[in-house]
């Protein structure tokens, strides 16, 4: 009943995207292929890049880089190609 409150007032939850990774070359390839997968779908969702381990760990990764969409981990361990992360958002909307 919330939900359905929340989007008659205009408040739906903006969705999230997180790059889980140390801030090395690899989280931040994937993180720029992720803005052009967010381009390309004319999506306008902000990037957080969390470094902190322990909130990587959180989420049950142990190797990054990792893309997380509202909170649900999409992939880790590799650079996706933008392509690859447009096929994974709209399969995970």
């Amino acid at each position: 009943m919330e939900d359905i409150i929340m989007t008659l007032l205009g408040k739906k939850e903006q969705a999230t995207i997180k790059i889980l990774g140390s801030g090395c070359k690899k989280c931040n390839e994937l993180e720029a292929n992720t803005k052009s997968a967010l381009e390309q779908l004319g999506m306008d969702i902000p990037i957080d890049h969390v470094t902190d381990f322990a909130e990587i760990a959180a989420y049950g990764v142990m190797t990054t880089p990792a893309l997380v969409y509202n909170d649900k981990v999409l992939s880790y361990g590799k650079v996706l190609k933008a392509g690859e992360v447009v096929k994974l958002l709209q399969s995970n909307k």
